[in-house]
């Protein structure tokens, strides 16, 4: 089975404390160089793009450079998504593939001004874009919304004034402003419920958990929905199982057989 993309939590720990966000309940973890290489070896022939995301920030990881080499030498395309904090850890490294920086990430009580906050980010931004495609996440308006897109107007000569839900606007060359509703985490306990529904999740892309856990997609962050671990299986064998048919069926047929997923609005919010 091929996915266009298998999501990598190479960590689950966070510099930040951010209100939109699950937060991480599982214990820390961070992958160690040989598990993420064993990792990248049963993967690799099931995708051609991993992206550094779930939960946590991968920014975090002191093995990111080595991680994202490693990777390209097995032939594959590295994204990461980043709240931008830890934006200097890159080291302007231009082998990432796709660089995704959550912008409504920002949070003064972080101790860095916003300036100085949106000044590391746009010069590593300068230095990479000619080979790293960089998105610009705005998906949670908040009072610094209109700074930041100030910010953007002034630094590339642009005349973004309206930032409409669900659209891609195009700034200069490989940079783009990528805007969203905020949607709700799907969780069993949620006011959310609804049986009926697609989703793209063991369709396009799976996720894996930092402790091995294979997972649907990168909403099941706290892996409700575990079908196998990639540590003692093969992820042909995670994929062959009665439950994952059971899912892929039901999602090309328009209804969802996981309770988990009835509770997920992530599908219906993009329609927004």
């Amino acid at each position: 089975m091929k996915f266009k993309k298998i999501y990598l939590e190479i960590t689950n720990a966070c510099n930040l404390n951010c209100p939109f966000c699950i937060k991480n309940k599982r214990k820390v973890e961070y992958l160690t160089f040989d598990n993420y290489k064993l990792i990248i070896d049963k993967i690799k022939n099931h995708t051609k793009e991993i992206y550094f995301h779930i939960l946590g920030e991968p920014l975090l990881h002191p093995k990111i450079i080595n991680f994202i080499e490693y990777a390209n030498e097995e032939g594959l395309l590295v994204n990461v998504t980043t709240n931008g904090y830890l934006i200097n850890n890159l080291k302007n490294n231009d082998n990432v593939h796709r660089l995704n920086i959550s912008l409504h990430s920002y949070n003064v009580s972080y101790k860095i001004d916003l300036d100085t906050y949106l000044d590391n980010i746009f010069n590593t931004i300068e230095n990479i874009r000619n080979k790293t495609f960089v998105s610009l996440r705005l998906w949670v308006g908040n009072k610094n919304t209109e700074y930041i897109l100030k910010y953007i107007n002034d630094k590339y000569n642009v005349d973004i004034d309206k930032l409409d839900n669900n659209t891609k606007i195009k700034v200069t060359s490989n940079l783009i402003i990528d805007t969203f509703h905020e949607f709700i985490w799907p969780d069993l306990n949620n006011n959310y419920y609804n049986k009926n529904g697609k989703c793209m999740g063991l369709i396009d892309h799976i996720g894996i958990l930092s402790d091995g856990r294979v997972v649907p997609c990168c909403l099941d962050a706290e892996g409700i929905i575990t079908l196998g671990n990639i540590y003692n299986e093969d992820l042909d064998n995670i994929l062959n199982k009665e439950i994952v048919k059971d899912m892929i069926k039901g999602f090309k047929n328009g209804y969802k057989c996981q309770e988990l997923c009835k509770h997920c609005s992530f599908i219906e919010t993009t329609k927004k």
